[in-house]
């Protein structure tokens, strides 16, 4: 099968998963009086840790209630699809690994997430996986199922039948890229089992039986 054709057809099989909402996000429907008060509690708390840790920076940063008021504004709104208590620990993650005031970017960076958390072995490690699995490829228990599917989507002849320099990159590209739309919310749906013939033989009868051993003699001309 043509690569690109076969990177359709996975495509196309993935997408029987249903996107589903991180655990760390709050679902995108429009927050209630009771989410917007703790989002904006949050928000205060961030502001105010940073203010104790980064104390310069931040008095020269917002030197005026007038920008600091529109600083919570922009944090809010780029914040508000993230649980408040996942912004605290990223607030904290931030604070703990710079030496100078986080960006918005940064936090939500920290807020997103990680490979660990959401059961996703390292591109390497996939990798390794996906070339040791053994065949039925389906049956196989996979440690997530965005290894197996990158393994389909990479051709398991061309992993199995080239070194790893040539192939790691091409499983690589397409297990980070699975990783990413995890990242944002989607699930993947698990490989499908080979479906296993429902018909069973049926005994012959003897009349069957009879009509076949007279065909048999007739055509050897016993």
């Amino acid at each position: 099968m043509h690569n690109n054709n076969l990177v359709e057809q996975v495509g196309k099989q993935i997408s029987k998963g249903q996107p589903a909402a991180q655990a760390n996000k709050q679902q995108q429907a429009p927050l209630n009086a009771e989410q917007k008060q703790n989002l904006t509690n949050a928000i205060n708390q961030l502001f105010a840790e940073f203010e104790l840790t980064y104390h310069n920076q931040y008095l020269k940063a917002f030197s005026s209630a007038e920008k600091l008021g529109y600083a919570k504004k922009l944090w809010f709104d780029y914040l508000k699809d993230f649980a408040p208590e996942r912004i605290l620990q990223a607030c904290r993650k931030a604070t703990r690994e710079s030496e100078y005031l986080p960006t918005i970017h940064t936090v939500i960076k920290y807020c997103e997430m990680s490979s660990q958390e959401l059961g996703l072995p390292d591109s390497y490690q996939a990798y390794v996986e996906a070339c040791q699995a053994p065949s039925p490829k389906t049956e196989y228990q996979w440690s997530h199922p965005a290894v197996y599917w990158a393994g389909k989507a990479s051709d398991w002849f061309f992993l199995s039948n080239n070194i790893e320099a040539k192939a790691l990159p091409v499983f690589k590209r397409h297990y980070e890229a699975l990783c990413e739309r995890i990242k944002n919310g989607e699930s993947l749906a698990p490989p499908e089992p080979l479906a296993l013939p429902n018909d069973k033989a049926k005994p012959l009868s003897s009349e069957q039986k009879r009509e076949r051993l007279a065909q048999l003699r007739k055509d050897i001309k016993l």
